[in-house]
This record gives structure tokens, C-alpha cells and sequence, in this order.
């Protein structure tokens, strides 16, 4: 009997160390606690769901002030102002494509409440050639880059039906875009978070610097964050009110900006059909100015070596060759120098043909009205100075809402 039992212990004893040493038999199963529910759902969402908004300005048209160079560069400055509302509008488009952005909203300036700005300024423009600069700001102040972008339209891209209701232009917005959604692909969703944070704390101070500047560190043009306040906080749900109406006129404003390009379109699209076969001639005709200016001088010299040869050979046979060679070298290059004047005239006419079709655009540009909650304004050249009103109105609204934070 004591031997059976001892035999039975140390079945079980075996049985307890094979357990022991097998390995990745074990399994959690069952619900989960709530704090491990409550980090799983906050990890996915701030993954999943942190797209940060963008501010795209109008572009900077890039006028030169000297009107000579306003000239010499075929610059007009009302098409380039219709153009640097057309080209954010590109820009926002392209952007909204890649889908890695929250709102995408163009604005008048970069006074507009946003997570990142873009900052454009047009360097050309003509029909064949565009090419803009890109800077690319957060929140906070800090530039993440800055770019050039560029493309030359074919000749024959319009000719081609595969290109009908494209935009010539659109490549080089098309790598904008591309540039910063990798760009946003390496932000930590953590850091985008913070970004978001100093959006919401810097909008606040706009209204009430006294309750919400403390939550902010500003070291010249840069600015961190330093703390947050409550949710419950009175005055920043009253700031989160107002940041929803501020969101719909910027979102209002969009329609104008679209409605304003769309009336535009038509006119732009014709000339940049145009503007590119003019562009073409103009480089055509210039070449071909200098080319005859410059073999009618080289027959001018010949003729002039030739005359100065012959004088100089002593025989009457060879003099007479030498200025009859000279005469028609001469005339040659007399005939070509007048070619290359002409030349000249047919460069001028389309100088002058690409000045009609910039006028033209001009009459496109014209106030429009926009509608907000029953009240209209006239949007003029001024879109900021209409923008700063707006604020005004907001500021006025959080003044007569705003209630004591204390009981008294």
C-alpha cells in the first residue's frame, strides 16, 4: 500500500514539471479588463483618424513693381490675380486626392485657422511654361519644407483628345500634392495630435489671449505647447463654438473661390490654348530675328572683305569680281537685315495679341457677393480685408455670449 501511494505522488509530481517546462500552451482568453479596452480603441483612432487641416492662402501673383519688367516679362497683373486663386484651388484638389489630409481649404491669407500652411508664389506663367515655389508651415511655426515646382506644356497637348477638360498645368500640382503626402506620411500620429492641440489653443488665445496664452510658450515666430485646459472649461467650449461657425464661412468661402473659377474657366482655358501657340510663334519669331540679323551682318562683312580684297589685288579682273561679289553679298545682307525688321513687326504683333487675350481675362475678374446665415458681402480685389471683418463679427459674438467662469 505505502508503495502505491509513493508510486501515485510521484505520477503527479512528473506530471506538474511536464507542464511546467512545455512550451506556448498558454492563452488569455476571455473579455478584456477595461483599461486594455480603453488603450486599444485610443490607439486605433489616433492612428486611423488623425488627418490634420490644411491652409492653402491665395497664391502671391509675383508682380514685379517696375512696369518695364511688367513688359518685357508679358505680365498681366489681373490675369496673374485670377490665376493665383485658380492655382490654390489646383493645389486643394490635387491634395484632396491623396486622401491623408483632413479639411483642405483655401483662404485669403494665412490668418485662417488651420494645422498646416502652404504657401505659394507664382514665378511664370504663359500658356507653355509654369513654374511656382512652395513653402510648407505647421502650426507652431515650423517650416517642413520649401520647393520649386515647374512644367512646360507640349506643343501639341492640345491638339491631342485624350487631353480634353485637362489642365495643362495640372503635373506640377499633381507633384505638389505628392511631395507632401509623403511628406505627412512620416509625422507620428502622436506629434500630429500636439499639432492639432496648438491649433485649437492659438485659435482660442485669438479671442480671449488672457485665458488661453498661458497654455502656449512663443519664442520669436515659433510657438509650443505647453499645457492644456480642461474639457469642462467654460470659455474653451464657448471658443470651440465659435471655431465651428468660423469653419463654415471658411467653408462658404470655398464656394466662392470654385464659383468665381468656374466663371473663369472658360476664358482661361481658351487662353492658355492660345497663349501657348503665341508663346511658341514669339520664341520662333525671335530666333529667326536674330538668325537673319546676324548672317545679313556676316554677308556685310563679306562684302566689305571682298571690296577691300579685290582694291587691294591689282588686277582689274579679279577687282571687278571681288565688287560684284561685294555688291550682291551686300545686297543679301541688306535684304536680311530688312527680313529680320519685319521679323520684328510680326514679334511685335504677337506681343500684342498675347496683351489682347491677358485683357480679356481682366473683364473676368469682377466683385462677387457671398451668402452667410442671411447676411451677404461683397467680396472685392480685398478678400483679406473681408476676412479680418469676419473675425471682427466672431470676436463680438464670443463677447456677448461669454459668461463668468465663477459663480458669484
Amino acid at each position: 500500500m505505502y508503495f502505491w501511494k509513493i508510486l501515485g505522488w510521484m505520477g503527479c509530481v512528473c506530471f506538474l514539471l511536464t507542464s511546467c517546462v512545455t512550451p506556448n500552451l498558454s492563452m488569455r482568453v476571455g473579455p478584456k479588463f477595461s483599461s486594455d479596452v480603453t488603450k486599444t480603441v485610443v490607439t486605433s483612432k489616433e492612428v486611423s483618424q488623425t488627418k490634420l487641416d490644411v491652409i492653402i492662402p491665395v497664391f502671391d501673383p509675383g508682380i514685379p513693381e517696375d512696369s518695364a519688367v511688367l513688359e518685357e516679362e508679358r505680365i498681366w497683373p489681373e490675369l496673374r490675380r485670377a490665376e493665383s486663386v485658380r492655382f490654390a484651388l489646383q493645389l486643394k484638389e490635387e491634395l484632396e486626392k491623396t486622401g491623408q489630409f483632413g479639411a483642405v481649404r483655401v483662404t485669403p491669407n494665412t490668418e485662417a485657422t488651420g494645422d498646416i500652411y502652404v504657401v505659394g508664389t507664382i514665378v511664370e506663367s504663359n500658356g507653355k511654361d509654369i513654374e511656382f515655389d512652395l513653402s510648407v508651415y505647421d502650426i507652431t511655426g515650423e517650416k517642413w519644407f520649401s520647393d520649386t515646382y515647374d512644367h512646360e506644356v507640349s506643343e501639341r497637348f492640345h491638339d491631342n483628345i485624350r487631353n480634353n477638360g485637362k489642365d495643362p498645368y495640372q503635373p506640377a500640382f499633381e507633384q505638389a500634392a505628392k511631395d507632401l503626402a509623403e511628406l505627412l506620411s512620416n509625422q507620428k500620429p502622436a506629434d500630429m495630435a500636439v499639432l492639432q492641440s496648438v491649433t485649437e489653443m492659438r485659435f482660442s488665445a485669438n479671442f480671449s489671449e488672457e485665458a488661453f496664452a498661458e497654455h502656449l510658450k512663443v519664442d520669436g515666430n515659433k510657438i509650443e505647447l505647453v499645457s492644456l485646459p480642461s474639457d469642462d472649461d467654460p470659455m474653451l467650449k464657448r471658443t470651440r463654438a465659435i471655431r465651428v461657425r468660423d469653419q463654415l464661412y471658411t467653408d462658404n468661402l470655398q464656394s466662392h473661390y470654385e464659383e468665381f473659377n468656374s466663371k473663369l474657366s472658360a476664358s482661361y482655358e481658351i487662353w492658355q490654348q492660345q497663349a501657348l501657340k503665341e508663346e511658341i510663334a514669339l520664341e520662333e519669331a525671335e530666333n529667326k530675328k536674330i538668325g537673319q540679323a546676324i548672317l545679313g551682318g556676316l554677308l556685310l562683312l563679306g562684302a566689305i572683305g571682298l571690296a577691300a580684297a579685290g582694291g587691294n589685288s591689282g588686277n582689274s579682273g579679279r577687282q571687278n569680281a571681288a565688287f560684284a561679289g561685294g555688291m550682291i553679298a551686300g545686297a543679301g545682307g541688306a535684304l536680311l537685315i530688312g527680313e529680320s525688321f519685319r521679323t520684328s513687326e510680326e514679334s511685335k504683333f504677337h506681343k500684342e495679341t498675347l496683351e489682347e487675350l491677358g485683357k480679356s481675362i481682366d473683364q473676368e475678374v469682377a466683385p462677387q457677393v457671398v451668402e452667410f446665415e442671411g447676411k451677404t458681402k461683397q467680396i472685392t480685389g480685398d478678400a483679406a480685408a473681408q476676412f479680418a471683418e469676419w473675425r471682427a463679427f466672431l470676436k463680438e459674438i464670443f463677447e456677448q455670449e461669454q459668461t463668468p467662469a465663477k459663480q458669484l
